[in-house]
């Protein structure tokens, strides 16, 4: 059995609760992805998406000496996870029925240890289909 262990991305890219938008607008940008998983004290509380950060910016307009608009304010919370020895069948199907891009990989106790995303996904099917997979 192919574990998530075994395709998840582990250099994770995260934001704390009082981080503002722009910081987590900047940290997709740079690093050219498209999720941010949000963690307090190394476990995972929330779950920001490009879309999400989006939408938020759209919303909120920024009038001069307005405040920021906070991670906490518009995070997902009670995000779906795996454990790092899920299936990764298990996560395919957790992905396609729920439309998620992604799903946070924590330990018991909420430990993030890692993110399995589409991109991984379509990454270990080219690497099955290089190995001699059929297909074309």
């Amino acid at each position: 059995m192919l574990t998530v262990e075994e395709v998840m991305s582990r250099n994770l890219v995260t934001l704390k609760e009082e981080d503002d938008l722009v910081r987590g607008d900047d940290l997709l940008a740079v690093n050219n992805i498209r999720h941010l998983p949000v963690v307090k004290d190394g476990k995972l509380v929330g779950l920001v998406s490009h879309r999400d950060l989006i939408r938020a910016m759209a919303r909120h307009e920024r009038a001069p000496g307005a405040p920021p608009v906070m991670v906490k304010d518009i995070m997902t919370r009670g995000v779906e996870t795996l454990k790092p020895r899920s299936a990764v069948r298990e996560a395919i199907h957790k992905m396609l029925d729920n439309k998620f891009g992604c799903l946070p990989v924590v330990e018991d106790g909420g430990q993030l240890v890692g993110i399995i995303t589409e991109t991984d996904i379509i990454r270990l099917a080219g690497r099955l289909l290089d190995s001699g997979g059929r297909g074309t």
